[in-house]
């Protein structure tokens, strides 16, 4: 052995790594003959290990064993003592120390002899290795770690309880620790090299384990990444045995020779270069392993994504395994609030419930809340009453799952949540990704909130009913297909369909049999002649004539100053609440979206021809409707009303026989067709259904396709390019 200047002697390992011959081995890591070495000490007995159960203890030991220097003047004070805390079945643990503490005990002794009396490092790995030749890859490395732990935990443990039990004082002064802990800030560089490199081969050895757990009927081993990982395996296992060898090394000298161990720089270099290996190691079998898992996360959400199907072609008993699947898959919690009492509850409460899926994301709308609100409240009204309407509201929010959660978004959510008196599922987090896939591809989820009603036995009865709720409220219940369809050949282009649940005045003139012009649009100049022009022309034809303004169904800010000078200038009335606008415009987009989603949006019906003028024209400036009563006898543009009430000296003369709506009728009829306006249409990104084609109501045409980049301000003008 070679003399200290203070003539100690130094173990024959401290001389190997001062003289640098296991940094040439490190350098050598790619080295062929080497890792031919190691794989020829690989014969496994397919015996199985619970790999994770142990790691588990190791981990618990190595965690409490990584005491930094800056803290090791506190060391051994009652304060630091922590008592383990068991985390699985200590029964567990014993099955597994049975039948594998032999094996730890040889690798411990290894450890500690080979480096004590001089082995050379990669010889000891090697030995090691050929310790553990039966065992898999990743039990060779717990169950080396296993072993470090063990000697490693020792010394930690002494020099944590040294200076209150006179037994571990002993043996700690056998060790030289108390010399070593009074010198402990010379130690800080050692033990921070020490503690870095630990947790470097706990993290290789994670993702070692991590590989071996993969799935098999969901990623093959030819995958090309698992394939490259695997093949990687023996390298990550070997240095990282070869780090346990080292931090052995290190703490057996420490103990062996004390102080004079401390005047040498060299082990914390050789330290260092082993965690800058281990770490690389790590980022090439993360990669692989992430790569791994997109894969799997991929066939397992298609598998997921097909029982969902299946699942919704079944035939089932009742609702509860459909609500399942879509709300949350477990047990463990329970998945929904209770409206009025924000209560969680279990599923059980829908159970054979007709049940209306209230889908949307963070952004609905307060109008959409107060509409729906107002129709539910009716419903459990009725439903008292009269024992109808039994259905429940259950709203799922939907949020990107890849968008991280964050503090503003859960208080937005929880303030919807709060004022929803119907169901609520718990949190978005519980949908689960392929729900959403689902719910985006087969039920057109785009944004826009949408209603699926599901029937007592869980079968969808209509994706989108949304619609329904929107154009005949509580009416439509059960919400069924057949039901919308039904409703659709009741319906007629009347002046009630446009107003009703909106305007009771509105309906109190229908009765009345006055004449009533709904007219809309922001140009104010547009406006002020029209109501004029219009008010001109009932005193000459000496009619009742009431005029309402309705708006638009975007520009908000506009529509609202432009009420603003309607009520000033007393030109007409107007609707007081913004969300009367709002509901209006909804409802007339709902008609159409419904019979686009019946399939029946081009089919020629005189009813639809007209809903699709009146929403053409509001993209188009302003507008104006006729009726006398209930009956609509003109739906016209601002370029076409306002030259036909100006004309009034031409078409005055029929006013007697025709009446006045016929005659007005008539004439405007005329400009209409000298003018040969034509439609247009916008639907937005988020609306679901959209229609591949669509004819236009007035020539009959198929209309061209467009796309169209319209700014969200309010007071933007939407610009029209080709696409």
């Amino acid at each position: 052995m070679a003399m200290t200047t203070t003539g100690k002697m130094m173990p024959p390992t401290m001389q190997g790594l001062i003289k640098g011959g296991d940094r040439k081995m490190i350098a050598m890591s790619d080295d062929n003959v080497m890792m031919k070495q190691v794989k020829e000490t690989h014969r496994p007995d397919a015996r199985e290990v619970d790999v994770r159960l142990l790691l588990h203890l190791v981990e618990d030991i190595l965690k409490r064993s990584n005491l930094k220097a800056d803290s090791l003047a506190t060391v051994g004070s009652p304060a630091n003592t922590e008592n383990m805390e068991d985390q699985t079945h200590r029964a567990s643990y014993n099955d597994v120390l049975y039948v594998f503490s032999y094996i730890i005990e040889r690798v411990s002794g290894e450890l500690t002899m080979k480096t004590l009396t001089g082995g050379e490092a990669h010889a000891i790995t090697l030995s090691i290795l050929n310790m553990v030749a039966p065992f898999s890859w990743d039990a060779k490395l717990v169950l080396t770690l296993a072993a470090f732990a063990s000697n490693y935990g020792e010394f930690w443990l002494l020099a944590q309880i040294y200076t209150s039990n006179p037994l571990a004082k002993s043996m700690a002064t056998l060790k030289q620790l108390p010399m070593i802990m009074e010198h402990s800030g010379a130690l800080k560089a050692l033990f921070d090299k020490l503690d870095s490199l630990v947790q470097a081969m706990l993290t290789v050895t994670r993702c070692v384990l991590d590989l071996k757990e993969l799935p098999s009927a969901y990623i093959s081993s030819e995958f090309p990444a698992l394939s490259a990982a695997m093949e990687h395996v023996p390298t990550a296992v070997y240095w990282t045995i070869r780090s346990a060898v080292a931090c052995a090394s290190q703490i057996t000298s420490l103990t062996s020779i004390g102080l004079e161990y401390i005047t040498s720089t060299t082990e914390a270099w050789e330290l260092s270069t082993l965690a800058h290996k281990l770490t690389n190691i790590d980022e090439h079998l993360q990669k692989q392993v992430a790569i791994c898992s997109q894969h799997i996360e991929e066939k397992r959400n298609a598998e997921a994504y097909e029982t969902l199907l299946n699942l919704f072609e079944s035939v089932h008993i009742d609702n509860l395994k459909i609500l399942k699947a879509l709300i949350y898959p477990k047990d463990d919690i329970l998945p929904l609030v209770e409206g009025p009492t924000k209560k969680r509850v279990n599923i059980e409460v829908l159970r054979r419930r007709n049940v209306l899926l209230l889908i949307s994301g963070l952004d609905i709308s307060q109008d959409e809340l107060s509409i729906l609100e107002q129709m539910h409240s009716e419903s459990k009204l009725h439903a008292t009453r009269q024992e109808i309407h039994q259905y429940e509201m259950v709203w799922m929010p939907i949020v990107d799952r890849s968008v991280q959660w964050t503090d503003p978004m859960q208080k937005q959510f929880e303030a919807l949540q709060s004022t929803m008196p119907w169901y609520t599922v718990y949190h978005p987090r519980l949908i689960h990704k392929v729900v959403i896939q689902f719910i985006e591809e087969k039920w057109h989820f785009r944004n826009k909130p949408i209603l699926v009603v599901l029937d007592p036995q869980g079968r969808v009865v209509c994706p989108n009913a949304i619609h329904m709720m929107w154009i005949w409220g509580n009416v439509a219940f059960p919400f069924t297909t057949l039901r919308e369809e039904a409703l659709w050949k009741e319906e007629t282009w009347r002046l009630e369909l446009l107003v009703d649940g909106i305007d009771q005045t509105i309906l109190t003139w229908i009765r009345e049999g006055k004449y009533i012009f709904l007219y809309g649009g922001v140009d104010i100049e547009w406006i002020r002649k029209f109501t004029t022009a219009a008010r001109q022309v009932a005193l000459a034809a000496r009619i009742p004539l009431e005029m309402v303004y309705v708006g638009k169904s975007n520009k908000r800010e506009q529509v609202r100053h432009t009420i603003d000078t309607i009520n000033l200038e007393k030109l007409s009335s107007t609707w007081p609440d913004l969300t009367m606008m709002w509901f209006f415009w909804t409802r007339l987009e709902s008609m159409l979206f419904s019979k686009i989603q019946l399939r029946k949006a081009d089919e020629f019906d005189l009813l639809m021809e007209q809903i699709k003028r009146l929403l053409s024209f509001d993209k188009a400036g302003g507008w104006a409707v006729l009726s006398k009563g209930s009956s609509i006898t003109v739906n016209g543009h601002m370029t076409t009303i306002l030259p036909a009430l100006l004309e009034y000296d031409l078409w005055k003369e029929h006013v007697p026989t025709k009446g006045y709506d016929q005659a007005f009728k008539d004439h405007h009829d005329k400009i209409h067709d000298m003018m040969h306006p034509c439609s247009r249409f916008e639907f937005q990104t988020t609306a679901g259904r959209i229609p591949e084609s669509m004819r236009c109501p007035d020539c009959q045409r198929l209309m061209e396709k467009l796309t169209t980049f319209a700014c969200c301000h309010d007071d933007a003008v939407p610009t029209i390019y080709e696409g």
